[in-house]
């Protein structure tokens, strides 16, 4: 079965007032029995957007594990930041819909919505 739903997110690093680029994404699918299921995986462009994180995977009813590995970034940049990793759970209800889930990132903090 085909569907036209997505997932993407986009990162913004709000200490600095821009996108944060080249952060290492992880998408997983939760099974039933809770083991995780990498469905695609990827970085921020240089807006600070991961556009493809399924790989060609349809969308399904599931719930979902997004891993943004945010502590490269940091370090990259020179700082320490407290978070190394930010993972958010979050379910799909509707397999036709596009699913944004952004990150509004600081060196000691985080936020995260359903974005649209």
């Amino acid at each position: 079965m085909t569907t036209s739903g997505a997932i993407t997110t986009h990162v913004l690093d709000v200490a600095r007032g821009k996108p944060a680029h080249d952060v290492g994404v992880q998408l997983f699918r939760l099974n039933s029995d809770g083991a995780a299921e990498l469905v695609g995986s990827g970085k921020t462009d240089a807006d600070g957007r991961a556009k493809s994180l399924l790989a060609g995977s349809a969308l399904q009813m599931a719930t979902y594990r997004l891993c943004l590995h945010v502590g490269d970034y940091h370090e990259a940049l020179g700082r320490r930041g407290f978070f190394p990793t930010v993972t958010i759970d979050f379910r799909v209800d509707d397999a036709e819909q596009h699913y944004h889930v952004p990150l509004l990132l600081s060196p000691f903090g985080y936020s995260t919505y359903r974005g649209s």
